[in-house]
């Protein structure tokens, strides 16, 4: 069988090396879970790549994404981000990174391991849904719906069902490579 990569990526070469080297790939960290929720959130109505892109400002200036140094942020720090050209200038997605923030370290303070807590939702396994060309990617799943329940009830904003189920499939809790994909094979070998 011939192996062909995802066609999502299509040709640009920052989308192909996050298709080849990150996507699918599991992710256990809880931080770097907290990063990746955060960022995925900041898709909402926009193209991954375009997010891709700004990634690293997102880490410049939300300070590594460390909860506790976001979750400081006040009004004067929100009017210099929304001037800033390389995120997002969306209020509502701004604000949602620093109340995820809040939200993360009330979770530790109640003594919730956030990777172990996302995890939950797949049992702890990565997903496996075996797609073949032409088949649709799924856009949602129940447990991405439970997870979004979940992280809304927590204090997370920007955590629809869509958002979970992309966040998923980027951290590896679910592996929606297709099986022509090299990455296919790859992602079934470090699945959890």
């Amino acid at each position: 069988m011939d192996k062909q990569r995802c066609s999502w990526c299509g040709e640009d070469p920052q989308y192909v090396e996050y298709h080849d080297t990150q996507w699918g790939r599991p992710v256990t960290d809880g931080r770097e879970l907290f990063a990746k929720l955060c960022l995925d959130g900041q898709q909402a109505g926009l193209s991954w790549l375009i997010i891709l892109r700004k990634t690293p400002r997102y880490y410049e200036v939300f300070e590594q994404f460390e909860p506790a140094r976001i979750a400081l942020f006040d009004e004067e720090r929100v009017e210099q981000l929304l001037l800033d050209p390389g995120i997002v200038r969306n209020r509502l997605k701004v604000n949602s990174i620093i109340k995820n923030a809040r939200a993360y370290l009330a979770m530790q303070e109640q003594g919730i391991d956030f990777s172990e807590f996302l995890w939950s939702f797949t049992g702890h396994k990565t997903l496996v849904n075996a797609l073949e060309p032409g088949q649709p990617y799924p856009t949602s799943s129940p447990e991405s719906d439970a997870m979004s329940k979940a992280l809304k009830k927590a204090g997370f904003s920007f955590v629809g069902t869509t958002i979970c189920y992309a966040f998923m499939q980027a951290v590896g809790m679910v592996n929606d490579h297709l099986v022509t994909c090299p990455a296919y094979e790859e992602c079934l070998a470090l699945a959890r």
